[in-house]
């Protein structure tokens, strides 16, 4: 056990790598009951940060219908300009095809009537119809642009619909290999508990039955396995290449909106991004987008101007306090787990059912508020701060050591520690600057492997 927090904005307290997130994050369900959307589980890191919640769990409001049956007339939503309560495919994609046609024809018309504007497009008006159609090569997208991404990635990018005990969600997914298996988040099935059913949804509207391979809270990562058959796997790109300011396009069904594409830049890297409750947290070194997220985006891929995945869409920022509720979608801060991370831990799902959590083996104390990550200073409840022949006692670390600086990079607070140490590799070696009685030391330790519960 841990010495609790008088901190109630950060939840978690503890060893952020084995008393914390590694005893309890190894394999445990989450609720049963699907999450609200509009009331956040994600736990901010500081009073001043923004609060965080989950991009891509879209709660279905009808108790009784299962998440792959086709909508009623009397469920149908009302116009996109309406906040939908029901995410309802078939409405809303007539909808926006009788949007496009019509913007469509009155470009025709327009440059029908501009003449020489066409540039020697022949131009045939249909007799008695006023419409005009215009002949001539097809408009040529260049490599890279939104539009040739998005041509090439959204046949490969799946709506995941979770149903269990009469209620029902929708989130994204997208195709990681030839095998059938799809990444998603794990919040996003986590709803189905062990006895509701999860199905996809093509970009073409076709339904396929999926089994659950493999899920991790404590990286908010899932992997489901369907029928292979016509299924073409993304491409899986590097996410160390990352800069700030790199274009990158999301893909994904906010809303219930199937094959929504949104793009931005990269407008942060690394963001310490904790989220879920004490027991239940994921841990995060996230790439930050101003591309688009909304809830029905998590698990979709974040790509790269090559079109390749450089991460899984899994959170959005959150104004605090009492304008919450009215700013619950996209404010152009939304957050990506990097795709090192996501190709590492979807491999261990696959081959073994579980994902291997690095842990340095200390209790931190949260409720300490300088600049660093303090292990705590005594024992509490029969807890030893340090544990026992774990990689930090190997590596001198005491009780109430600051961890400052890990691999030369400053340490602000616990919840950073956290993040930096889950992005490592179990066996990775780590540098540690600590400071203890008023002067610096430096530590070399090797990151061991939580122990399964």
């Amino acid at each position: 056990m841990t010495e609790p927090s008088d901190r109630p904005e950060r939840p978690h307290e503890g060893d952020p790598t084995q008393a914390l997130p590694s005893v309890d994050h190894t394999q445990p369900d989450r609720p049963q009951q699907a999450p609200d959307h509009h009331q956040s589980p994600w736990a901010p890191p500081r009073d001043e940060a923004q609060h965080h919640q989950p991009a891509g769990w879209y709660p279905q409001t009808q108790p009784t219908q299962q998440p792959w049956a086709g909508p009623t007339p009397a469920q149908r939503p009302p116009s996109p300009s309406v906040q939908p309560t029901t995410p309802a495919r078939k409405p809303r994609r007539t909808v926006s095809l009788l949007g496009a046609a019509t913007a469509v024809a009155a470009t025709a018309l327009l440059a029908g009537v501009t003449g020489g504007a066409v540039g020697g497009l022949a131009a045939e008006r249909e007799s008695g119809s006023g419409v005009v159609t215009l002949d001539g090569p097809p408009i040529d997208r260049p490599a890279g642009s939104v539009a040739d991404i998005a041509g090439k990635a959204v046949p490969s990018v799946l709506t995941i619909r979770v149903g269990s005990s009469g209620r029902g969600g929708t989130g994204s997914g997208w195709v990681y290999d030839g095998k059938g298996h799809i990444v998603t988040n794990n919040h996003v099935v986590a709803a189905a508990g062990n006895s509701g059913q999860i199905a996809v949804e093509l970009a073409d509207g076709t339904r396929r039955e999926a089994e659950l391979v493999g899920r991790d809270v404590s990286y908010d990562l899932a992997v489901l396995k369907v029928d292979p058959a016509g299924l073409t796997p993304l491409p899986i790109g590097d996410s160390g290449d990352v800069v700030v300011g790199d274009h990158v396009v999301a893909v994904g069904s906010p809303l219930g909106l199937d094959s929504t594409v949104t793009s931005g830049i990269v407008s942060a890297l690394e963001r310490p991004v904790s989220a879920g409750e004490q027991g239940d947290q994921s841990y995060i070194s996230a790439i930050q987008t101003d591309a688009a997220i909304n809830p029905g985006n998590s698990g979709g891929p974040l790509l790269n101007a090559r079109g390749e995945v450089v991460g899984v869409n899994s959170a959005i920022a959150q104004i605090p306090g009492g304008l919450r509720d009215s700013a619950s979608g996209s404010i152009g801060v939304g957050f990506a787990i990097p795709s090192t991370q996501v190709r590492r831990t979807a491999d261990q799902l696959i081959e073994t059912g579980r994902a291997v959590h690095p842990i340095i083996g200390v209790h931190l104390d949260t409720r300490f508020d300088g600049e660093g990550a303090r292990v705590l200073p005594d024992t509490i409840q029969g807890t030893n701060p340090v544990v026992p022949g774990g990689p930090a006692d190997k590596a001198g670390v005491e009780a109430g050591d600051v961890i400052t600086e890990i691999d030369g990079r400053r340490i602000s607070d616990s919840d950073q520690l956290v993040v930096r140490i889950r992005a490592k590799e179990v066996g990775d070696t780590v540098r540690l600057t600590v400071e203890r009685d008023g002067a610096e030391r430096q530590l070399t330790m090797t990151l061991e492997a939580a122990k399964e519960d």
